[in-house]
């Protein structure tokens, strides 16, 4: 790469949703620590507006560029389009040196697309997850398949993921292994006695009983997966009276008609409006087991140490059933009352699924992340040894 001494580097930071504001804030965060050598430029697509702009307020991001794309039953096809046409906008006036991605959202495809078609750099954060099942996550597996053949940089999450890549003709010296942002942000979101804003939350802790986090919002749950997965929880509720459940309801009205038909009149559970990212993680926390067809999830409990279900029968995040801290019930009703009750009134079956240690990273992702790219733009001479990702190849 040519050398860029003396000079400072664009990095173009490009999100749209909920969960990539998450993932992406501990790496603005760190490149900010650097502003005689990186200029960033934050770049909101929007893609989702409310629960995005819930985050951008408890990280305190301020955005150069807000797209502001989101529309009322907006398709696949528009939210691309748009994004496509209004990043060509912003890539034209501000020429980003390198332009950063994360994770598998339609926002994460058409920013890596865009960089592409200007001849700018890409590098895709959280790379390398596959269920090599084309339809499940949808869209979301795609985009990650598209987004790997555009990128030029790798940030991968595990060695797993980083052998998937080298498998499908990825250079091995483009593959690096930083861990996942999404446990930076996790740490840095955990407070001692934390207080809810929702004092109903504060009140069902404080009588110490055992706690269910239900989480839900998969498109392809939609529908019957979700009425059966309803109907799970209102029975559980009903047979273990001993415990309250929480689950935070996304905003889309398909998933809240559900949610609210069969679990709204339950006296053991407490529908809650979307939680900022600050609560979900204390919630965690607190929490003695985790429902979720969430991907992030499945990557921030093992961290916790709180065994979850994971409500899809594929999941592209395979190290966490390998070590056991999670299973995949699907939607099932007698898998999931079995699996819930058992977790529940076993504690040798419970603490089976309670790991010591998270196989998605120790913290320090965004690091890795910033430390390799000011080293590959000639901006710092060596890497320090604990920031070092390691390569694929090695």
């Amino acid at each position: 790469m040519q050398s860029r001494a003396g000079e400072k580097i664009k990095v173009a930071f490009i999100f749209g949703t909920r969960p990539e504001a998450i993932k992406m804030y501990p790496v603005i965060k760190e490149a900010k620590m650097y502003p005689h050598w990186i200029v960033p430029i934050i770049i909101l697509t929007a893609q989702h507006r409310e629960m995005l702009d819930q985050m951008i307020k408890l990280f305190q991001i301020i955005p150069d560029f807000d797209l502001n794309i989101m529309e009322q039953g907006q398709s696949l096809s528009r939210i691309n389009s748009l994004a496509l046409l209004k990043l060509e906008q912003v890539f034209q006036e501000k020429k980003p040196d390198l332009v950063l991605v994360q994770g598998d959202t339609t926002t994460t495809f058409s920013g890596a697309l865009a960089a592409f078609y200007q001849k700018i750099k890409v590098g895709h954060i959280e790379a390398g997850l596959r269920t090599l099942k084309k339809y499940y996550p949808f869209p979301e597996e795609i985009n990650r398949r598209l987004t790997t053949v555009l990128a030029d940089y790798h940030f991968t999450p595990t060695p797993q993921t980083a052998q998937i890549l080298k498998k499908e003709g990825v250079d091995p010296q483009h593959i690096f292994i930083t861990g996942n942002t999404v446990i930076d942000t996790l740490f840095l979101m955990q407070k001692d006695k934390f207080q809810f804003r929702d004092s109903r939350i504060n009140y069902v802790i404080n009588q110490r009983r055992p706690l269910l986090l239900i989480t839900m919002h998969r498109r392809e749950n939609w529908g019957e997966p979700m009425v059966r997965v309803c109907q799970a929880v209102s029975n559980i509720l009903q047979k273990n009276r001993n415990i309250i459940a929480f689950f935070p309801v996304h905003k889309n009205p398909i998933i809240r008609k559900v949610v609210n038909q069969y679990l709204l009149d339950k006296d053991n559970i407490l529908l809650l409006e979307p939680l900022d990212y600050q609560e979900m993680a204390n919630l965690m926390t607190l929490s003695t087991l985790i429902l979720t067809d969430s991907g992030g999830i499945q990557e921030e409990a093992p961290a916790l140490g709180k065994p979850v279900l994971v409500l899809r029968t594929e999941t592209e995040r395979p190290e966490v059933i390998e070590i056991g801290a999670a299973k995949l019930v699907g939607t099932d009703i007698a898998t999931i009352t079995k699996e819930v009750e058992e977790l529940l009134n076993n504690p040798i079956y419970y603490q089976k699924m309670v790991v010591q240690n998270s196989p998605y990273g120790d913290g320090r992702a965004a690091k890795r992340i910033i430390h390799y790219l000011l080293y590959q733009y000639h901006l710092i001479k060596t890497l320090p040894e604990e920031f070092v990702p390691a390569l694929a190849s090695s």
